[in-house]
């Protein structure tokens, strides 16, 4: 019997996993299904969902945006937003397949979309923040609509059902990326609706996030001063927000967003060697409402790698392994050895640890 939310709480319920080759070579989609499969009881079928990167190599350089829509009404006024703001290179229904198990699935459609340049220049933004204006003004002001995917070359995919299911729902076996990431959804404190599911998305980032954010107020409050609008219930959306904040807005490494948002304690910083020391002094006390407290784990994905970082007390489990190119990420280790039963390597970060993967050509940073 499926259990609703309400009858029974599972606080340390939700898987996440992820993998990436870092010499670029492509992976089905169905390597993430297999792997969040062995953690079917992590989940409770209110949320799954996936993202892959390198997935549109026809369509590399146009922005990829996911919609989900309540009715043909919201598709209208959202086809005639993007068509006063963007040029649209293909647009579909993104093609699924039926299953018992996923039902009441909203209209959901796929448009391949570069800013129209005289929209652009006008508006003195560059490219990026343009895009991410854009999709916050659909997902704020336009009712029924929601873009829950909009990078370059990747897409995100989820639902309401178990995550293996929402898996063979978009025929993932049918794509191939260098990167994936997955989650399983639990939800504790809010709905298990479509837009609910994990992963959440801002232009190239996604977040998948096993947790319970207690500090989600504050960061929100902090995090809606530079923009942002935190619309969907759920403390996930605020992280990836909070990233792309601290990475596009304000420069910062990985690292160095891990020092902000999983912070050392004032006693364990002070007992450090400069320049770390120093370092991470300076980033406590520039963003203080952007430390997240409260067990988590979370997977971000990224054009060019992934990167795993738990809280800095490592209250929810995260493994990590290695076997030849191919990196792996997983809240347990059952789920890396269901794809890759004989890694060369495996460990536990320790909390608050950012393990950064890239593809080997890659140059340090972000492209």
């Amino acid at each position: 019997m499926l259990l609703k939310e309400g009858q029974f709480r599972n606080p340390s319920g939700c898987a996440v996993t992820g993998v990436i080759d870092r010499s670029g070579r492509p992976m089905s989609g169905e390597c993430m299904i297999e792997s969040v499969s062995v953690m079917h009881d992590r989940s409770n079928g209110l949320g799954g969902g996936f993202a892959g990167y390198g997935i549109y190599p026809h369509y590399k350089d146009f922005y990829a945006f996911h919609l989900f829509f309540d009715g043909k009404s919201s598709r209208a006024e959202t086809e005639a937003f993007l068509g006063r703001h963007f040029e649209i290179a293909y647009a579909s229904e993104i093609q699924t397949r039926k299953l018992p198990s996923v039902t009441d699935e909203p209209l959901i459609y796929r448009y391949f979309a570069s800013p129209l340049p005289r929209k652009l220049a006008d508006s003195h933004l560059d490219e990026r923040e343009y895009v991410a204006r854009c999709v916050n003004r659909i997902n704020a002001g336009i009712g029924g609509a929601y873009v829950f995917s909009s990078g370059k070359n990747m897409g995100i995919f989820k639902g309401v059902g178990f995550p293996e299911d929402i898996g063979r729902f978009y025929r993932l076996e049918e794509y191939e990326g260098y990167a994936w990431t997955c989650h399983g959804r639990y939800p504790t404190n809010t709905p298990g609706w479509w837009g609910g599911a994990h992963p959440f998305g801002l232009l190239d980032f996604s977040v998948v996030h096993n947790g319970e954010i207690s500090s989600y107020d504050a960061n929100r409050r902090y995090i809606e001063m530079f923009g942002y609008k935190c619309t969907l219930q759920t403390d996930t959306e605020v992280i990836t927000y909070i990233i792309d904040y601290l990475v596009r807005k304000r420069g910062l490494t990985l690292q160095e967003v891990s020092h902000v948002i999983a912070a050392s304690f004032w006693s364990t910083i002070a007992e450090k060697d400069e320049p770390a020391r120093g370092q991470e002094t300076l980033l406590r006390r520039m963003f203080p409402s952007l430390l997240v407290t409260g067990p988590f784990s979370i997977i971000l994905g990224y054009t060019g790698g992934i990167m795993a970082l738990n809280d800095r007390l490592k209250l929810r489990s995260m493994v990590c392994a290695e076997k030849g190119d191919k990196a792996y990420v997983a809240s347990e280790e059952c789920a890396i050895r269901a794809i890759e039963p004989e890694p060369d390597r495996v460990w536990a970060p320790a909390g608050g640890e950012a393990v950064v993967f890239e593809l080997f050509d890659r140059e340090g940073g972000r492209a």
